[in-house]
């Protein structure tokens, strides 16, 4: 089912995350790459304190910076991340 957290997508996450993806956080996911692919700018009106708290973490990681004025990502970020974003929205055979 689209958009679900299941299993396969948990443990997929781990190498890269170093633990299982919270819902919350994959549910960010689409978030962040739309806004990478159109204006790359983080809209404030469109995220919530709990996603504004993930993408500090994530800042603090490194995988992120800016925000507001500009995000960027690092390629490692965004491989994981459309990886997930595979696994858990498009509809694909193996």
């Amino acid at each position: 089912m689209r958009g679900q957290l299941t299993q396969e997508i948990k443990n997929a996450s781990k190498p890269f995350f170093g633990e299982e993806i919270t819902l919350r956080e994959f549910r960010l996911l689409p978030y962040i790459q739309y806004t990478m692919m159109n204006d790359q700018k983080i809209h404030p009106e469109r995220i919530n304190a709990e996603e504004r708290a993930i993408l500090a973490k994530w800042r603090t990681k490194g995988w992120l910076e800016g925000g507001m004025t500009g995000l960027a990502i690092s390629k490692e970020f965004w491989d994981a991340m459309n990886e997930l974003l595979w696994m858990g929205y498009v509809a694909y055979e193996e």
